[in-house]
């Protein structure tokens, strides 16, 4: 595929060119194993010239006028719209994703940059009175000037846009660090997209790298003012703690643990489809699926069998073929990780209603029951196909059982009645609640973030415009002052 013969490179102020490192990050598809790349990686001094093309790009570019910016974004959302079959092609091959999942992801990214083409004119100033005459307050937003962004490799494409076009339309600019197993669709690909919609030279630069390699460098550089992470707890904890020992912001979107919750009054059926895509979109690698599954007990045995029934439906193969609902995991090492969490699980006692044969990178969907309450599987994030049902006894037991883990992204309550659930979401200790529908949701103006483990900051809208601004108060006395002395 051309994509990934052409773009492996690393992208700085406006060149493509290879790292001077004395190694390489090797690009697989994850289903078959083929190599589709192999780039050579970005060592400290790539990350220092990056962050400088940055530095000297900005100014200009915030200059600009908030009209003119936006007609990149434009251009870019044109582009994305006429590659649609070839990023498709992109996302499938890297990310292992499904048709599915890859319509699912350039829907989203379609999305984000026609909300950039409006946030390029949404930063506005204020007046604010003072208490002494003839003062005037004047607040300013201005772009914070140059952004660090971490990408995740389970939607590359889209998360590594949601930051980098944000932060460009408010007149930042962008170092990107895109996850090693998605260096083509989370990096190489926005650089391509953004420069072929006439980006200037310098405001995206894309480090391929290894913490590795760099260590601490993108974060500890002293040119970015704001880091945006999305990736695991753990890891984000890191970036936090380094970040804030260097006197940056962090916009952190981390890990879940999210819970749908079936009611005694829901739509079965609907509530089913909606627990069946919350958890098994994208094979599970999705921070906001649904790990747990509560059902109330009076409904727990036809509900159940409603579930079992439709995952074990659900087509488990090559994900360019469309009908495959289930594609591989992201690597080895993670379908090992997975089926490891199976077998202690069931080890403590669980019973496995659904468990299919794990191939190299292919899990099948597993679905238990009778998981022991103080098993700590219950209270991490799986990240691969693996649902837990668990019953419940009225709506202060579940809000109970929903609330036992450290994370809170996400979650879904079915009912008949809507009040009821909103009464039951607000009791939730989580970012963001949905009512009849599924855990999984973003969109571009509404926050989107989490608490607890599940990270700090929002994105999305306003708070996009929070995040990669600052302001400024710029005070004008008209007239003479009196001083004390």
């Amino acid at each position: 595929m051309s994509y990934f013969s052409e773009l492996a490179f690393q992208y700085i102020d406006g060149e493509w060119r290879p790292g001077s490192g004395s190694w390489d990050i090797v690009d697989f598809n994850p289903y078959d194993g083929e190599k589709l790349a192999s780039i050579t990686v970005a060592t400290v001094t790539e990350v220092d010239q990056a962050y400088r093309a940055a530095e000297r790009a900005q100014p200009e570019w915030a200059a600009t006028n908030p009209y003119t910016r936006r007609m990149v974004f434009e251009r870019a959302l044109r582009i994305v719209e006429e590659r649609d079959a070839e990023l498709t092609e992109a996302i499938t091959a890297e990310v292992g994703g499904t048709r599915v999942k890859a319509a699912f992801e350039l829907h989203l990214a379609k999305e984000f940059l026609r909300e950039a083409i409006s946030l390029a004119l949404r930063p506005e100033g204020r007046i604010i009175p003072s208490p002494a005459d003839g003062k005037e307050n004047r607040l300013y937003r201005v772009p914070v000037g140059v952004v660090g962004v971490i990408s995740p490799f389970n939607f590359p494409f889209l998360l590594s846009l949601k930051s980098v076009a944000p932060a460009l339309a408010l007149g930042n600019a962008v170092v990107l660090k895109p996850h090693q197993n998605t260096p083509i669709c989370g990096g190489s690909l926005v650089a391509k997209v953004l420069a072929d919609a006439g980006l200037p030279a310098g405001l995206l630069n894309v480090v391929i790298t290894d913490i590795a390699e760099i260590g601490d460098a993108l974060i500890e550089h002293p040119v970015p003012k704001v880091i945006s992470f999305t990736g695991s707890d753990k890891v984000g904890r890191h970036v936090a703690t380094v970040a804030a020992s260097h006197f940056k912001r962090s916009v952190l979107e981390l890990g879940g643990n999210s819970a749908l919750v079936v009611l005694d009054d829901a739509d079965l059926d609907y509530a089913v489809d909606a627990a069946v895509f919350s958890r098994f979109v994208h094979q599970g690698q999705v921070c906001m699926a649904a790990n747990r599954v509560l059902v109330d007990r009076s409904v727990e045995r036809e509900f159940t069998e409603k579930f079992v029934a439709k995952v074990e439906s659900l087509t488990v193969g090559d994900p360019s073929d469309p009908a495959t609902l289930i594609g591989p995991l992201i690597n080895e090492t993670q379908a090992e990780n997975i089926a490891g969490v199976v077998e202690q699980a069931v080890a403590d006692g669980a019973t496995a209603l659904v468990r299919g044969p794990v191939r190299g990178t292919l899990v099948s969907p597993v679905v238990l029951t009778g998981v022991a309450p103080d098993s700590p599987v219950l209270r991490q994030e799986i990240f691969g196909p693996v649902a837990i049902l668990m019953p419940f006894d009225g709506d202060d037991e579940a809000v109970s059982l929903v609330n036992a883990t450290p994370y809170g992204l996400s979650g879904a309550v079915h009912t008949a009645d809507i009040e009821r659930g909103v009464r039951f979401g607000r009791r939730i200790e989580t970012g963001m609640f949905h009512v009849n529908d599924s855990t999984v949701h973003d969109e571009p103006i509404v926050p989107f973030g989490g608490e607890k483990f599940s990270g700090v900051g929002r994105l999305n809208g306003e708070s996009t415009v929070e995040s990669f601004t600052t302001t400024k108060w710029i005070s004008i006395q008209h007239g003479r002052s009196r001083f004390p002395f």
